[in-house]
């Protein structure tokens, strides 16, 4: 099964004009959702996580599948880079907290928290469904600034380039933010 998904998507990716729902200078919509951190269960919040610095939230279509593990597993291994720049992240997808769970042990590596969205509510606010297939969510990430604005998203089902545009959107972010600048010197 997980094999004909990720055939489809790759044909998807082929047929279907690639374009964020959100675009830069959106307001991202404000969401809280059940998650897990190296298997551990919490609610996580966004506006709290934003609180702390820029939040790079990205949607992969389903655990365990082969792009969404790559993806899972390049986020990890990327996590000190991002940790450097004062940034956070999330991904989420519409697979069940069990799955999700799982998951944040496994390709997550304990690094970084996924969400589960089983009603696709924050898919939906953020128009993230695959349109031909829309119990999954499209793979797309976004770097949200601390007031809550898209400062840089990146859409493709290739998991190739995620973990580089989202580093490069915050570098960017941190470059033309004042207040960035300063925190990203304080110790």
């Amino acid at each position: 099964m997980k094999r004909s998904v990720a055939l489809f998507l790759v044909w998807a990716a082929i047929v279907v004009p690639a374009r964020a729902a959100l675009d830069v200078g959106d307001k991202a919509p404000d969401f809280s959702i059940k998650a897990a951190l190296g298997g551990n269960v919490f609610q996580y919040s966004l506006a709290e996580a934003l609180a702390k610095g820029p939040v790079v939230l990205y949607f992969f279509p389903a655990a365990f599948s082969q792009g969404c593990s790559v993806e899972a597993h390049q986020f990890a291994e990327a996590m000190p880079s991002f940790s450097a720049l004062g940034a956070t992240v999330i991904g989420v997808s519409g697979d069940d907290l069990e799955t999700i769970t799982k998951f944040s042990v496994q390709a997550c590596q304990g690094k970084f928290p996924v969400g589960a969205d089983e009603q696709k509510k924050v898919i939906a606010a953020y128009d993230a469904a695959m349109t031909i297939m829309p119990d999954f969510a499209n793979r797309v990430s976004y770097v949200i600034a601390p007031n809550g604005t898209v400062v840089s998203s990146y859409l493709s089902l290739n998991p190739n380039k995620h973990v580089e545009r989202m580093l490069a959107g915050v570098e960017q972010w941190r470059k033309s933010t004042p207040q960035a600048k300063v925190e990203a010197k304080t110790p």
